[in-house]
């Protein structure tokens, strides 16, 4: 199953739509796991941490880390796309839409509830946005970009950066908990599964 960039002339009217309705969604994901208030995965750790030492919104924090992170694309010869760029914007304004729509502390039923649509939803809208081949988020780029430099693997690359990530969140005041290993358990095959689903295949 291909997954690797294809040009947006190439069915825009198909795969334009279908990448911001899976950021959408990822945006609104992020905002049911913080709301849930068991555990977030690490890059929503460090996002939510730093709310709590500056006066930026969640969303805000995701956008401007995103595009900090594109600093680091440039050693490693990556090239944005117009999905790197969506990935910044779109999932900052639908993270922050969703927070201002769910309640602030919710019993605990409502919470687990909360947790295990929120992890659902992620995996399904990674399939989504990442089968519509627009190009990798600054995040992602990340990975691959220094898993190309270095030579080591993606899964040893990822890894780290999510250590360091998730460290560097709960050191801040991020919420790490039973969430987060659920999430970090089950996201992926929850993709996997929704993936050839919503993959796109390109035309010859």
């Amino acid at each position: 199953m291909e997954l690797t960039y294809v040009p947006l002339g190439e069915r825009p009217l198909r795969r334009l739509p279908q990448l911001l309705i899976g950021l959408t969604l990822y945006g609104l994901s992020l905002s049911l796991l913080v709301r849930a208030s068991l555990g977030l995965n690490p890059w929503s750790a460090l996002h939510e941490g730093l709310t709590h030492h500056t006066t930026l919104s969640f969303g805000t924090i995701s956008a401007v880390l995103g595009a900090l992170v594109l600093l680091l694309w440039i050693p490693l010869k990556q090239r944005p796309t117009l999905g790197t760029a969506a990935n910044i914007i779109v999932l900052a304004y639908s993270a922050d839409l969703g927070l201002a729509l769910i309640p602030e502390d919710l019993g605990l039923p409502a919470r687990i509830a909360l947790l295990t649509g929120g992890v659902l939803l992620n995996g399904l809208s990674v399939a989504i946005y990442v089968g519509a081949r627009l190009g990798p988020g600054p995040r992602d780029g990340l990975m691959t970009g220094a898993s190309a430099a270095t030579g080591r693997s993606i899964r040893l690359v990822r890894t780290l950066i999510e250590i360091t990530v998730l460290a560097a969140g709960w050191l801040l005041g991020g919420s790490v908990g039973a969430g987060t290993v659920l999430y970090a358990l089950t996201v992926g095959p929850i993709t996997q599964f929704f993936m050839p689903r919503f993959a796109y295949t390109s035309t010859p």
